[in-house]
């Protein structure tokens, strides 16, 4: 079971390498932020690829995929949905907003105001919205990936620490390389996205999600990992460490992590390749500013050398 589990992830991400050139390591975080469940976003530029890496792995999973462009205007309504009075039936109808699929592109996410934010915490953490008092529940495999422009600040609302502990990854696509981007301008037709193939349905990604839930963390591999946690809590120039809710969600990934790289153990390798992702959007600084990647870099490499790495007896 575990061998085909493998061969179907390492397929998903082979399809989703047809669209996205050269960026496998970014689409096997994605994927594993998946099948655990959690959320990514992605601070990048404009223009290198987050809407079609969305797109693709929405068409290779099967799933439904909404986009929703968020603007100074919008309001929750426009994401989860609004209640309508049928004067024939003399009753309220529930008419769902796009917030209803499988996997949902939040673009631009901080351009909208916090209350409008904050729309998705119940969503993405519980996998279901209320509305009047009515709970209504989501797609089993939702899934969130959010988009932030690093080089643009002027008239955007900052992520609250409560919302940015939602997502599991904080991800970076980047440029390309050369030869990939190569590629891409003699290769591109505009018809990319119609070559992938649905790689998996909902069934066979449940099963995955029940294997990752089985992969096996060694007591010392877990202590290994919230050592990692607690060290944020007392950096001198950390201000807000790892959250409980971030040190289960750094097991959780490890799993999933593990899981794409054919194991069915979690080892310190694997918490030292996602601890980036899964640290660096969680961290507040004690002057208040936002980490720079110089800084995160330093704080990683601190952090990776003050805990002893455990050697198996």
């Amino acid at each position: 079971m575990l061998e085909s589990a493998h061969t179907q992830i390492t397929s998903l991400i082979d399809e989703m390498e047809k669209v996205i050139l050269g960026k496998r390591e970014i689409l096997q975080l994605t994927v594993t932020a998946f099948l655990a469940g959690g959320h990514v976003l992605l601070e990048d530029i404009p223009g290198v690829g987050k809407t079609m890496m969305v797109k693709t792995l929405a068409k290779a999973t099967h799933g439904k995929f909404n986009r929703i462009q968020f603007t100074p205007d919008l309001l929750p309504s426009d994401i989860l949905g609004v209640s309508i009075y049928n004067t024939a039936e003399h009753r309220f109808e529930f008419h769902q907003g796009p917030v209803f699929t499988t996997v949902l592109l939040a673009d631009e996410i901080n351009r909208t105001t916090p209350r409008t934010q904050a729309a998705l915490l119940e969503a993405m953490s519980e996998k279901h919205v209320t509305i009047d008092n009515h709970t209504y529940p989501l797609d089993e495999h939702f899934f969130v990936l959010a988009t932030q422009n690093p080089l643009d600040y002027e008239g955007t609302y900052p992520l609250p620490e409560a919302q940015l502990d939602r997502f599991l990854f904080k991800l970076q696509i980047g440029y390309p390389e050369f030869t990939d981007e190569l590629n891409l301008i003699l290769n591109q037709t505009g018809h990319e996205l119609n070559r992938v193939r649905q790689i998996l349905n909902a069934s066979e990604i449940s099963q995955l999600k029940r294997i990752v839930d089985d992969i096996y963390v060694d007591p010392v591999v877990a202590r290994y990992a919230l050592q990692l946690v607690h060290v944020t809590r007392n950096h001198d120039g950390i201000a807000l460490g790892i959250s409980p809710r971030g040190s289960v969600s750094f097991i959780q990934a490890a799993k999933a992590f593990a899981l794409t790289e054919g194991r069915n153990y979690v080892t310190p390798s694997d918490l030292q390749q996602i601890l980036p992702a899964t640290f660096g959007h969680r961290l507040l600084l004690k002057s208040g500013e936002p980490a720079t990647p110089k800084q995160l870099e330093a704080i990683f490499e601190q952090l990776l050398k003050q805990v002893p790495v455990p050697v198996r007896k």
